[in-house]
């Protein structure tokens, strides 16, 4: 078994991966999604490289504990402590019970996930389920750590070693982030406990020793991390934009709870952006694709997942139409290849397939390289000096770790029928049945004039195909 090596975003290396306490497993933590609206795209990224990660740790033999909470309390709209809590804003925004908007965006979250085929975590934790352990936890670290304000309690960052390291925060000027609160001591000291101000009307809100109010968002995870794994667990994951702020008050709030200079994690890892040509996606730059957005379009689900195995997770990988038709294309390939074998999977044993476990294993023991993986998976099923048998139960192993169901799914699974589209699958087969007739009967006109209608609605006719016929997608 290879040595997993892994890249730290603390230590900015990678260091071959052991867990802290075999007996325990592997544990995991990874932040989870504010359920104030739909998940972008963007946002989706991190849990198929999360997935990753946990697919290949157990893979490799490890038990895993992976814990993914939700934010349904407490994110503001800057991750620096002002604006309004994202959640209050959207209930504010559609006249909703609070409440409800968290569970149906929790609900939705989950339906992303089971549809880009990301497993269930051991937990997936609710911050308000949380509350008194956030409270009791500010409690144990106020005296030394915190001081109030009468907009809340606030932690006082340089009474923890070497803040802001993760990110780096401060230029070679010793410049921070903006103060956007009134009597902060630091530009950096972050909200533990934010007071409702007199006369605000918040949903979600709960009696503390410094008033009532709500949690500052980044407590959770500290109180979730250490309920769930312990006060020093083995891999914290998130987006690279969690490296700037969230991340490093997490730890501050970490050092300041165990009275030691530890982070918390061993391993500190951090997706890249997803971007499209005019910058970032994120909700607030106007580009806010959904996964549904992206089926509307006629794109199976696992076409996104095969977009983001195509690039290394600590890349930027570039969104665009065309980009993520091709990934439909290579995985619509690579199932009607496997579909192939399928048909020949008795034939006499010849070869062995060892070796691409072996290349699988090396590839993603390098810092989860899935891009180096996946033309290793093109030549497994085009190597003809192996059986077919053989290249199938190889297959499992790939199956397994890239989170690509290619064992199971057939090409009429990833047949999606685009939201656009004016005529349905039973009106198809009827006219593809009088087409055929038409054929038959030499009248090759009439089979013309019908193949041209259904790709006037988008369908394209597949003479000699199996499958028979498809949803024509477009790219602009």
């Amino acid at each position: 078994m290879r040595t997993l090596s892994l890249y730290d975003s603390l230590s900015r290396s990678l260091r071959a991966f052991e867990p802290l306490d075999s007996a325990k497993g592997v544990r995991v933590y990874s932040c989870g999604p504010t359920v104030y609206n739909y998940a972008h795209v963007g946002n989706l990224r991190a849990y198929v490289f999360t997935d990753t990660l946990s697919r290949v740790l157990t893979w490799k033999g490890f038990d895993l504990t992976h814990v993914i909470n939700i934010t349904d309390v407490g994110h503001l709209t800057s991750d620096a402590d002002a604006g309004d809590d994202k959640m209050e804003a959207a209930a504010k925004r559609a006249g909703k019970d609070i409440w409800a908007i968290a569970r149906h965006y929790t609900d939705a979250f989950k339906q992303n996930l089971a549809d880009l085929n990301i497993r269930k975590p051991t937990h997936l934790p609710l911050a308000t389920d949380h509350i008194a352990e956030m409270i009791d936890f500010a409690v144990q670290i106020e005296a030394k750590h915190c001081y109030r304000l009468d907009s809340g309690l606030y932690f006082d960052v340089t009474t923890v070693p070497d803040y802001g390291r993760l990110a780096r925060l401060a230029d070679d000027a010793g410049e921070g982030r903006i103060d956007p609160v009134a009597g902060k001591r630091h530009a950096q000291d972050f909200a533990i406990w934010r007071t409702s101000a007199p006369g605000e009307n918040r949903q979600m809100e709960w009696d503390s020793p410094w008033g009532r109010g709500a949690p500052g968002w980044h407590l959770e995870c500290s109180v979730m991390s250490k309920k769930y794994l312990g006060e020093s667990f083995d891999i914290h994951t998130g987006g690279i934009d969690h490296r700037e702020i969230h991340h490093p008050n997490e730890i501050a709030q970490n050092q300041a709870h165990c009275g030691c200079a530890d982070s918390g994690a061993a391993f500190w890892m951090h997706n890249n952006f997803l971007v499209e040509r005019a910058g970032k996606m994120s909700k607030s730059s106007g580009e806010f694709l959904t996964l549904q957005a992206l089926v509307d379009r006629g794109f199976h689900p696992l076409s996104y997942r095969m977009l983001c195995l195509q690039a290394h997770y600590r890349s930027e990988l570039e969104f665009s139409w065309d980009n993520l038709a091709a990934a439909q294309v290579r995985l619509k390939r690579l199932v009607q290849a496997i579909e192939g074998l399928r048909t020949r999977a008795d034939a006499p044993q010849k070869g062995s397939a060892a070796g691409y476990r072996e290349q699988l294993e090396a590839a993603v023991s390098e810092d989860l390289n899935t891009p180096k993986a996946l033309p290793i998976l093109d030549a497994l099923i085009a190597d003809k000096k192996v059986s077919p048998g053989d290249r199938l139960a190889a297959l499992q192993d790939f199956t397994e770790v890239l989170g690509l169901p290619l064992d199971t799914i057939k090409r009429e699974d990833l047949r999606v029928r685009p939201a656009s589209a004016t005529i349905d699958e039973a009106a198809i087969a009827a006219r593809l049945a009088e087409r055929q007739e038409a054929r038959a009967a030499k009248d090759f006109a009439a089979s013309d004039a019908i193949r041209d209608e259904l790709a006037g609605v988008g369908v394209e006719v597949m003479d000699g195909d199996p499958l028979g016929w498809d949803w024509r997608i477009t790219t602009v």
